[in-house]
């Protein structure tokens, strides 16, 4: 059985984006974002918290940012187009 569509074709602005980022997460994009690293999205899976998506500047692979401030590297997300 098909998944209905739930993302609504609006996009977040940056701004909107950060504002839903930990202190943690807002110190380790500004580090990042010197190499070329940007939020792309964030994920909003049921029950779950919310996960902070980045991609790498050749943008040939993304990276999850934890609540911590951790970057992950290696991550379970399935992207269309990826």
């Amino acid at each position: 059985m098909a998944q209905a569509e739930r993302r609504t074709g609006t996009h977040k602005s940056g701004r909107a984006l950060r504002a839903e980022l930990s202190e943690a997460q807002l110190d380790t994009l500004a580090q990042l974002e010197r190499y070329g690293w940007e939020l792309k999205f964030i994920r909003h899976p049921l029950f779950q918290d919310p996960v902070a998506v980045l991609m790498d500047p050749d943008r040939k692979d993304c990276a999850v940012l934890a609540r911590d401030g951790v970057l992950q590297a290696q991550h379970r997300l399935r992207l269309r187009g990826h």
